[in-house]
């Protein structure tokens, strides 16, 4: 398991090339990276996965690229930034007018492409903060990521474990409190879980989360208090 949760990033191209290139890169540089060739794999992407940052090419075979950027836009603020061919100053323009963060033309160089997601990453984490407290998309974790929205756990490499009710209610509640002590009592609270279940939901998530439950490193029994999350916890907005 990685010792640091991962910004996700999501790459639309449908070069295949290109996308194993910055899929290399990014990896080499702690970024979790997907890929799609087409438009319906994107949206897709979007409604099951928490993505931090899209790299969108405009010109997808058969595909108008800023129909898709206006799509992406009108569910959602995630960072966009544009990858292309295109140099023509009116389609940077009208990019950037539709939402996008930031516009690259190909080729382009992998360190510049790295140095402006994190970029357009700090600038939007930064925007949040200053506007409010947005609603929490997902919680991440060394090797764990659970998204909210669709109340799915994931491996660091995608694969889904399942959860009941009980199991994800249970885990986001301690998510939520990560670093700091969570009564019983605080528990059952927040996460509708009967009193005498409480024992046997955190036995059966340390089985899906720990590797070896005997030794729990994730979550750990604070005696005649309760538990906590021991590791880093990351939530994305």
């Amino acid at each position: 398991m990685s010792s640091v949760p991962r910004p996700h990033v999501l790459i639309v191209d449908d070069d295949e090339t290109v996308r194993q290139l910055v899929d290399q890169y990014l990896a080499q540089n702690d970024f979790r990276v997907s890929g799609a060739s087409r438009g319906a794999e994107l949206m897709g992407a979007l409604g099951g996965q928490v993505i931090d940052l899209v790299l969108l090419d405009l010109r997808l075979r058969g595909e108008d690229g800023m129909q898709l950027l206006r799509q992406v836009r009108a569910q959602s603020q995630i960072p966009v930034i544009i990858l292309t061919g295109r140099t023509e100053e009116a389609d940077r323009v009208m990019g950037l007018e539709l939402g996008a963060d930031d516009y690259l033309t190909k080729p382009f160089s992998p360190r510049e492409l790295l140095a402006r997601i994190r970029t357009v990453l700090r600038r939007t984490h930064a925007g949040q903060e200053v506007h409010g407290a947005p609603v929490c998309r997902a919680y991440r974790l060394p090797g764990w990521e659970l998204n909210l929205r669709t109340r799915r756990l994931t491996g660091e490499h995608g694969a889904e474990v399942a959860l009941s009710n009980g199991e994800f209610n249970l885990l986001a509640a301690l998510l939520a409190s990560a670093n700091r002590v969570v009564t019983r009592d605080q528990l059952i609270e927040m996460s509708r879980v009967y009193d005498r279940a409480v024992d046997v939901q955190i036995l059966r998530l340390r089985r899906k989360l720990e590797r070896n439950p005997a030794e729990p490193q994730i979550i750990l029994t604070e005696r005649g208090a309760g538990y906590r999350i021991a590791v880093p916890v990351e939530a994305v907005y």
